[in-house]
């Protein structure tokens, strides 16, 4: 997968590239312009998890997320609380918001930690340390990747993936994550809200031998 708008140094430069010349419009279509919001939608809603000086759990929602390697994962992400635990820690955990968590989830992306230094408690949530890297896992998640810092720079935060564990709940009879059984949410930038993934229409690397 490509890298998503989200290493912000490069993106501002390219629309201010494309900002330089008139937009022209395109025909039979209605045309929106750069700056609308579904820029690229649906989009992931990961939910970073890391601890704070005091061992404290933080967690929030971040949209602008892709994978960037086979064993590394791009967020773009502004100063938080996130990002100053991350300097610390040099770790944290992703998780995916399902439909069973969409209360829960949105809340975290609402709420500071600054602000609200107990909001994984107030959520319900638990967590277990996770054994590999210096970050929490969100037990409520079912399916985790479990991250190294590679770099934070220019709002852009690449990791190493260095495991995933997933919860027996959600695999399937081979023993493979079953994104049925998961029920990941994501968000549309359209319509501002969080829409379920829907049904398999077609096999990757199979659908398209008809042709």
């Amino acid at each position: 997968m490509m890298m998503l708008a989200g290493c912000q140094n490069n993106t501002q430069n390219s629309q201010e590239m494309k900002e330089s010349a008139p937009l022209q419009e395109v025909a039979g279509r209605k045309n929106f312009g750069s700056a609308h919001a579904l820029v690229t939608t649906p989009q992931p809603c990961v939910m970073i998890a890391t601890w704070d000086k005091d061992k404290n759990p933080d967690v929030m929602m971040a949209a602008w997320a892709g994978q960037y390697d086979s064993k590394e994962i791009v967020i773009s992400l502004s100063k938080h609380k996130t990002t100053d635990n991350l300097e610390l820690t040099k770790a944290f955990t992703v998780s995916f918001a399902d439909e069973r968590t969409v209360k829960e989830s949105d809340y975290l992306g609402m709420v500071s930690g600054n602000d609200v230094p107990d909001k994984v408690a107030k959520c319900g949530f638990t967590v277990t340390p996770s054994p590999n890297v210096d970050a929490p896992i969100i037990n409520e998640y079912p399916l985790t990747l479990e991250c190294k810092v590679v770099s934070w720079e220019n709002g852009c935060l690449i990791g190493e993936v260095v495991n995933m564990s997933a919860d027996p709940s959600i695999l399937d009879a081979g023993g493979k994550v079953d994104l049925a059984l998961l029920k990941p949410i994501v968000f549309d930038a359209s319509g501002v809200c969080y829409r379920a993934l829907g049904d398999v229409v077609g096999k990757a690397w199979d659908a398209g031998k008809g042709i």
